[in-house]
């Protein structure tokens, strides 16, 4: 008797980009881009700004569609599903969005109940139930009653990842989760990340400048520089690493291979002058 196939929806990574390219209009953003998100793992995706991190997510959660190229999730190709069959699936991500971006005119405790009303048919006392205990795993349990302009930033941070954990999800996305933090409420945050996914099996993929604490909870990291994987590894191997790029990107240097200024004609010619200016 033959073996049964394996299950696309088992086995393998939970994420996979195969070779994407992807462009606004003219202007190209990736370029061939290959990553794999395994199960149950922290992934940070790190670059400088306008690298095409934020895409990425746009393009798991099929918010857009790549030029070329294959996104998969769960085995799945997300470019080739209908409304119906994607719905479906973003039931079974989380979005943790820059900023929080919580219902302002909901409490904090409707914000968290707010994709259990809209994806689930369960009661009011079981939804009251799961709210609070996925407040309580983010420590603001005391807080559900609140409005979002009566808590702090991070405090708003904490409800927005207590929402998108509401479902339970396979996979979160996390668009500069640490931005804007104080240093308490960041590694507050990122020790969240990192003990929620464990403790829910999840595939977490981070879209990060953070450096510090990115790699310190993340298991595998990939850069991402002018449309293309620049580097990649798990957080010691690149600590270690003597490439260029991930140096000027870990310690934070202003000279290197990443340049300060967005592509342009020579300055003289913008101004209008015969000679460069010197």
């Amino acid at each position: 008797m033959n073996e049964p196939a394996a299950s696309p929806v088992t086995d393998g990574p939970l994420v996979e980009l195969v070779d994407l390219h992807f462009g606004y209009g003219t202007r190209p953003i990736l370029s061939g881009v290959t990553m794999q998100f395994g199960r149950g793992k922290v992934i940070a995706v790190m670059g400088g700004s306008g690298s095409g991190k934020t895409t990425i997510l746009r393009l798991i959660g099929g918010q857009l569609k790549a030029g070329s190229g294959a996104v998969r999730v769960a085995g799945q190709e997300i470019a080739t599903m209908n409304d119906r069959a994607l719905y479906a699936m973003r039931r079974r991500m989380g979005m943790l969005f820059q900023f929080g971006a919580l219902f302002t005119d909901m409490s904090v405790f409707e914000n968290v109940a707010f994709p259990l009303r809209e994806h689930t048919d369960l009661s009011d006392e079981l939804i009251r139930d799961l709210v609070l205990m996925k407040l309580n795993a983010v420590g603001l349990r005391g807080a559900h009653e609140l409005m979002p302009r009566e808590i702090s930033g991070g405090m708003a941070r904490r409800v927005a990842l207590a929402r998108a954990i509401a479902l339970d999800p396979e996979l979160i996305l996390y668009d500069e989760p640490f931005a804007g933090l104080d240093p308490i409420s960041l590694g507050v945050t990122a020790n969240l990340i990192r003990s929620l996914t464990d403790a829910l099996g999840a595939t977490s993929v981070l879209v990060t400048h953070d450096v510090e604490e990115s790699l310190a909870i993340a298991d595998y990291v990939y850069f991402i520089a002018s449309g293309k994987v620049a580097a990649e590894g798990t957080p010691d191997a690149l600590a270690k690493s003597t490439d260029p790029f991930v140096r000027q990107f870990i310690d934070g240097a202003p000279d290197g291979p990443v340049p300060f200024h967005y592509p342009a004609p020579s300055y003289a010619s913008d101004l209008g002058l015969a000679e460069p200016v010197r």
